[in-house]
């Protein structure tokens, strides 16, 4: 049996971008850092940066574009692929990202910078605090759910 899965929470690091294939599917691009924090041999605070780019189609990507931006707190569920290339010069070129399956929306900020309380959150937005948002949602009929 194999599996690929990667689940990662953090920050966007920017605005996602948002675009349309020739064929018109909706895609976007992102960037998510996580943080490491460990104490060292001498009992000192370290931590490391990393940063995940990420891809979602359809619309996922859509969601992506209208709710999320730099800062953010996101959850994201996917696989991970490693694409590569050939450029002008023939110098080839790898990237490594999570294509997106499921999001999770961090809280969101009000007009001030600050995140609003779970109760006002939920009478002023469409979305909960922490609203999943799935790939397969445009899928799931009620007639379809077997119980």
């Amino acid at each position: 049996m194999n599996l690929n899965k990667a689940i990662i929470i953090g920050n966007l690091t920017q605005d996602p971008e948002v675009r349309q294939t020739a064929t018109g599917q909706s895609v976007a691009s992102f960037a998510v850092a996580t943080n490491r924090v460990w104490k060292d041999n001498q009992g000192q605070k370290q931590t490391q940066a990393e940063f995940h780019n990420i891809v979602a189609w359809g619309r996922l990507s859509e969601i992506v574009g209208q709710y999320l931006t730099r800062g953010g707190l996101v959850m994201v569920e996917g696989r991970i692929q490693t694409r590569n290339w050939t450029d002008q010069q023939g110098v080839k070129h790898w990237k490594t990202e999570i294509i997106a399956e499921n999001i999770q929306l961090g809280p969101r900020k009000d007009a001030s910078g600050f995140n609003k309380p779970a109760a006002a959150y939920e009478q002023s937005s469409p979305l909960a605090p922490m609203t999943s948002v799935s790939e397969a949602d445009d899928d799931i009929k009620v007639e379809d759910i077997p119980f």
